[in-house]
């Protein structure tokens, strides 16, 4: 098997530098890229009709997400990007993919332009280390705001 590169799908400005960096380290290296999508966790029992209906909604937008992500990703990468789907919290979600697949080598997170905070992932990552995905595995962390040609240069 590859070895994967994993990016968590996220909504924000600077996820489209991780995904652009983790397709084209893929395709250099001849590995792949896997997408992890984290569904919030909505726990109210008294409410568990419409919270299933939410959690089915939630789930069939993460995959019509990553279904058009994923074009994008083997476009750049040259192969199919594996899809998964976690609820609860990111990093939770992604110790528990990390450690059900190690085939994962790579954890590709791209900091936050604007200079107040890298993002809520990228600064579990400063300040746990190793202890972040619950195994040794390196973390890629690219700047938000690399250009097509800078991550083209870099990968």
């Amino acid at each position: 098997m590859p070895r994967q590169f994993l990016v968590v799908v996220d909504d924000s400005p600077e996820f489209d530098a991780a995904l652009r960096y983790a397709a084209r380290r893929a395709r250099s290296t001849g590995g792949r890229v896997a997408m992890l999508r984290v569904l919030s966790d909505s726990s109210d029992e008294h409410w568990s009709g419409v919270r299933d209906e939410i959690q089915r909604q939630q789930r069939e937008e993460a995959e019509a997400l990553l279904v058009r992500l994923g074009e994008i990703a083997a476009e750049r990468s040259g192969s199919q990007p594996i899809f998964l789907i976690e609820t609860g919290e990111a990093q939770a979600a992604i110790r528990k993919v990390v450690g059900e697949d190690p085939e994962i080598k790579i954890l590709v997170l791209a900091a936050a332009s604007g200079g107040k905070s890298p993002g809520p992932l990228v600064a579990a990552v400063l300040k746990q280390g190793a202890a972040f995905s619950g195994r040794k595995l390196p973390v890629t962390i690219v700047p938000g705001e690399l250009t097509d040609a800078e991550i083209e240069d870099l990968a």
